[in-house]
């Protein structure tokens, strides 16, 4: 499991689409794109999200509980040759990830409650995993997708993303499918969440070009924004 050795600042932003617009241009003149991108700067992301049935993650979320971890299967542009389960911590505005690749196999196994697999895997997430799917009672919850526009800029290790077209589908068993059901999981589907990651510092020149001082901090959850249906 490659881990990182640090948490990272991670701040985000409810921005409307205007907003996107002139932040991009001056962006672009400044950070590079991801080089994971397609030919439009962009990719899908799904995420499977896990909680029990007390809803443990979501209430920790509502409830503004400072330390929080929550579990999540993703992959990228329905390409289900490339699947990681992730573990993401969260103290305030630092967050921390740890991931660990796994086969379509694998997922197809988490997925139904065959996890005994896990108990001795090599890797240390998934025996983590399976031990708190059994001692917790994680199961998939909901399916969260959305298209993502990232940006890199070495100095600070920085990230800045917009995540729009954000959409929502309960747990059922054709999760990892080429065809997805879902619904828009925001009132207005045009906005845009902006997310800014970064190391020990947020350089200046960053600050100026995505207006973090102008704009508004949201609490934004992707993953609360989708559960409000289930």
């Amino acid at each position: 499991m490659e881990r990182e050795k640090h948490y990272r600042h991670e701040l985000k932003y409810d921005i409307a689409y205007a907003d996107y617009l002139a932040m991009r241009t001056r962006l672009r003149s400044l950070m590079k794109p991801d080089p994971h991108t397609g030919s439009d700067g962009r990719y899908l992301i799904r995420s499977v999200y896990f909680d029990n049935s007390d809803d443990k993650a979501l209430r920790e979320k509502i409830d503004g509980i400072a330390k929080r971890e929550k579990f999540r299967m993703r992959y990228y542009n329905d390409d289900l040759s490339f699947i990681t389960l992730e573990k993401k911590m969260k103290i305030n505005d630092l967050c921390l990830k740890y991931d660990a690749r796994i086969t379509e196999e694998e997922g197809r196994r988490i997925l139904s409650g065959d996890i005994a697999f896990m108990k001795e895997h090599e890797d240390e997430l998934l025996r983590e995993f399976y031990a708190k799917m059994v001692y917790q009672r994680l199961r998939p919850r909901v399916l969260v997708s959305y298209v993502r526009e990232p940006y890199i800029y070495a100095p600070g290790n920085v990230r800045v993303t917009f995540d729009s077209g954000i959409r929502t589908s309960l747990y059922r068993q054709e999760f990892l499918t080429e065809k997805t059901e879902d619904i828009s999981a925001t009132e207005r589907p045009q906005d845009m969440i902006l997310e800014v990651k970064y190391d020990r510092f947020l350089p200046e020149v960053i600050q100026d070009f995505v207006q973090v001082r102008s704009i508004r901090q949201e609490a934004f959850s992707k993953y609360g924004a989708c559960r409000r249906y289930g």
